[in-house]
């Protein structure tokens, strides 16, 4: 009987170690987070996401607390862990990314304190949640790997030999792998060439950004960038080699914040409810996260 007993003790307290304590308000507060982001859950995935939502929040909270150049939210993904965020968001394949000896030569002359893109006009789109639909589906022999990702660089390497790059709205997104339907008529994007920035040079980046156009990159994305929501982020526990990204995206300028920290202005693709406006700032000149790694920018047809 003792037996019995001990053992209903000691599941009993297995059960509340794996089941964190929820409080009424952290309910109600993952109830309004699944009405803003219209989330609905049968019985049992409804606890699950309780209990990962009131761990991201947690986790959020503390960070908040305590001194740092960035702050975290919550935003669509605060109902998953990193690791189903990392599934189904960033790369899943090491990139072999790195270029030796890069094609983009620097100027001599200096940069202006600040540059943003985002001011020029018409250069740069609309934030959009994840990528064009005819890369997923047409790319493969360029190194990328429809779902599964691939590298900005590959990317315009394809666009480039395939004499073109079709409209969103005659290639629509879909959100899975599919057969490639491009149709050559309708391309209305075309790359000139490809210009890769030699690994890690960073100040080559910036020379980039600040003369001639916007410049993608690739770095590593930990479980805390997924929560960010403003501020210059940086981490300690992100890599800063080439092997180790898996997110790409879209530098469209630079600048500094007031205390003198450096940082980069960069588009995202978790669409505009995520960070900034879908946009983020990230500490510039010390290769964080590995995002001098991997910087390549596209030469347009003019």
């Amino acid at each position: 009987m003792a037996l019995g007993v001990l053992c209903i003790i000691t599941a009993f307290f297995g059960l509340v170690h794996l089941t964190p304590f929820v409080l009424l308000e952290e309910e109600y507060q993952f109830k309004q987070w699944m009405s803003q982001y219209n989330n609905i859950y049968d019985n049992e995935e409804y606890y699950h996401r309780l209990r990962t939502f009131t761990e991201n929040k947690r986790k959020i909270d503390r960070h908040n607390a305590g001194n740092h150049s960035f702050t975290m939210g919550l935003n669509q993904f605060s109902g998953m862990t990193f690791e189903e965020f990392r599934k189904s968001f960033l790369l899943t394949e090491p990139q072999n990314c790195s270029a030796t000896d890069g094609a983009h030569h620097s100027s001599a002359g200096p940069q202006p304190e600040s540059v943003d893109w985002r001011e020029r006009g018409n250069i740069v789109t609309p934030v959009k949640n994840q990528s064009e639909q005819q890369l997923i589906d047409c790319a493969q022999d360029f190194n990328n790997h429809g779902c599964m990702g691939g590298l900005p660089s590959q990317a315009f390497e394809y666009i480039k030999y395939n004499n073109g790059l079709m409209t969103e709205e005659d290639y629509p997104y879909k959100g899975h792998d599919d057969t490639c339907q491009f149709e050559s008529s309708l391309a209305a994007a075309f790359v000139l060439d490809v210009v890769n920035i030699t690994s890690y040079d960073e100040k080559a980046m910036v020379d980039a950004v600040a003369r001639l156009n916007p410049v993608s990159f690739a770095f590593e994305v930990t479980a805390d960038f997924m929560h960010y929501k403003e501020g210059v982020y940086t981490s300690t526990e992100c890599k800063d080699t080439a092997d180790k990204v898996n997110h790409a995206v879209l530098a469209v300028g630079y600048g500094a914040e007031d205390n003198g920290t450096p940082y980069w202005i960069v588009k995202n693709s978790w669409g505009t409810s995520w960070g900034v406006n879908g946009y983020f700032m990230i500490e510039r000149g010390r290769n964080m996260c590995g995002l001098a790694a991997c910087a390549s920018y596209p030469l347009p047809v003019v």
